[in-house]
């Protein structure tokens, strides 16, 4: 009796996907309303001044924010609104990949294959248009180096920064502002690494547009085949 193939995207990863695709969306334009409220980026505990600022971050326009016009409080309740969503789904991700062997399988590459000389030939294979991994795996080195990046540094980083600066957070775990080197450096931390998701989100776009966008998007909505 013939086996049923599977699906190549797991029902919980393409749940996951789309949630999490609308909560970063939130957030990221709340964010930038946030942004707005004081433009300056410090290093430490305490950052007030401009003058001890490490940098000034443009101010976005009402149109790239959340809410569409400059309101800190009503920008703040569309982030912590979201950040909830957005952890309490990257928590459920990460019990299901662990679960379903989606992390062993697909994503988890040996540290041999983070070399210059293996990672080089994938990246201007990329260059070229070729995405698929060409020995019949899921993902290619390079993919899976950039989605274990983002599932388990980029992602998870987002959370801890963001409790570290929440109003009222540091004294129920002031270790975890310690460890981030203050308040405003997870700040800073926060920032930076909200703008490196955006830069995958991207070229994340960009890949799907380049390689069958209709069939991939499809594959993410009702799962595809192997």
């Amino acid at each position: 009796m013939t086996q049923p193939q599977m699906k190549r995207h797991a029902l919980s990863t393409r749940l996951w996907h789309w949630i999490n695709a609308a909560a970063m969306v939130v957030l990221f334009m709340s964010g930038l309303g946030i942004s707005n409220a004081h433009r300056y980026l410090y290093w430490g505990d305490y950052g007030f001044d401009p003058a001890d600022a490490w940098t000034a971050v443009m101010r976005f326009p009402n149109w790239a924010t959340l809410p569409q016009r400059y309101n800190l409080a009503e920008a703040r309740d569309w982030h912590s609104g979201a950040a909830w969503v957005f952890a309490l789904a990257l928590l459920g991700m990460w019990v299901a990949m662990l679960a379903n062997r989606h992390f062993a399988r697909d994503i988890a590459a040996p540290v041999s294959a983070w070399s210059p000389a293996h990672l080089w030939p994938e990246i201007k294979a990329h260059l070229k248009g070729r995405f698929h991994a060409e020995d019949g795996a899921k993902y290619n080195t390079l993919q899976k180096l950039t989605y274990g990046v983002v599932l388990g540094v980029l992602l998870p980083l987002m959370i801890f920064t963001g409790l570290a600066i929440s109003p009222g957070f540091e004294p129920a775990a002031p270790w975890l502002v310690d460890i981030l080197g203050g308040r405003q450096s997870a700040r800073s931390v926060h920032f930076i690494a909200a703008f490196a998701l955006f830069a995958f989100f991207v070229v994340h776009v960009v890949m799907v547009v380049l390689s069958n966008p209709v069939k991939q998007m499809w594959a993410m909505i009702a799962g595809g085949r192997k």
